[in-house]
């Protein structure tokens, strides 16, 4: 094929035509096209292998993150003491970078799930505890009472020995009554159940406590301090008294005769104060726990390590709280009403 031009001449008398064979400007075209398209297919595959290094690259701390948080779904995570160590490494927690955001938060996620994990642990760990505690205080009276029931059976004719038997039989029932009671009153303060509400005279509450501690316990120093107006406060009348009622009896039992003990009233709760040994010192940090006793081999009449429990729990219950100090001369406990 041939591409012609025609044209005139500025006389317009003549046409002058010119041809050219368009085989080889074909052919060129043609390889100019076949080259560029193939620089073209070039040029995509090396922008894709390196768009992909690139990428690669730039997602393998985010990999890095992913392996992290698959190594934490293996740990075994239902029970026991578990430790959850794992954590981002630090150069993947830059926040500045979208990758740093998710390994900090991942992080943060990490470190609760640990705390979380720890508090269970701690949390089972005092529930067998307690459960094994109440099970033993159970236990003992439930002895006893086996014990003196068979000398009776045994004993038929000697009515001393009954009239003995009798009398530990019901001083073990009333001691186990007493535990199996302050357990329940426990389990219902943890459960979260309200307690009664009404206006409580807690000037005439700690009159009334004090009073019975000093016919209780003659060799002790009892001294109440009031202030000359009424105090009143909001709460379970019954409860606040079991709250005064224990404070006092840890007093008297733990305290020597001679010991001065001082309840204080304020418009929002009150303080006792003696000036006996105190607590131990690794007994102090714990003295709210349930069980929590100086001795576990102490004489049975020290009660069994509920008392301060209960009453943290009252006061719990009635938004307020519980402070101890204690050293040799010098222990308070200081209760503050919601």
């Amino acid at each position: 094929s041939y591409r012609i031009a025609v044209s005139e001449t500025s006389t317009g008398s003549y046409k002058v035509a010119a041809g050219l064979p368009t085989d080889d400007v074909d052919g060129v075209v043609t390889t100019l096209i076949s080259t560029e398209a193939l620089l073209i297919l070039l040029g995509a595959m090396m922008a894709a292998v390196a768009g992909r290094s690139v990428v690669r690259r730039q997602l393998r701390p985010l990999t890095e993150v992913a392996e992290t948080a698959h190594s934490v779904a293996e740990l075994p995570l239902d029970s026991g003491e578990i430790g959850v160590t794992e954590r981002v490494p630090g150069h993947l927690t830059d926040v500045r970078t979208e990758v740093g955001q998710v390994g900090a938060a991942l992080n943060t996620l990490l470190a609760h799930v640990e705390t979380s994990l720890d508090a269970r642990h701690a949390s089972e760990q005092r529930v067998r505890q307690f459960v094994a505690d109440a099970s033993h205080e159970l236990r003992t009276p439930l002895t006893t009472i086996a014990g003196y029931t068979e000398l009776a059976r045994r004993r038929p004719d000697d009515s001393a020995a009954g009239a003995m038997a009798l009398a530990k039989v019901e001083e073990e029932s009333a001691r186990m009554t007493a535990l199996v009671e302050d357990l329940l009153l426990l389990a219902r303060l943890d459960s979260g159940r309200p307690l009664e509400r009404e206006d409580v005279d807690l000037t005439r509450l700690l009159v009334e406590a004090v009073s019975d501690a000093r016919v209780l316990a003659p060799e002790h120093q009892w001294r109440l301090e009031l202030p000359e107006d009424v105090v009143e406060v909001p709460g379970d009348a019954l409860r606040l008294h079991q709250v005064v009622t224990n404070l006092l009896t840890n007093a008297r039992k733990y305290t020597p005769p001679g010991t001065t003990v001082t309840v204080t009233a304020r418009p929002d709760g009150f303080t006792v104060h003696d000036d006996g040994p105190g607590f131990p010192p690794e007994i102090a940090p714990h003295a709210f726990e349930r069980f929590a006793r100086a001795d576990a081999g102490r004489n049975r009449a020290g009660g069994v390590g509920l008392g301060l429990a209960l009453v943290e729990a009252i006061t719990a219950a009635h938004g307020g709280t519980v402070r101890l100090s204690s050293e040799p001369g010098d222990t308070r406990i200081d209760v503050r009403l919601g």
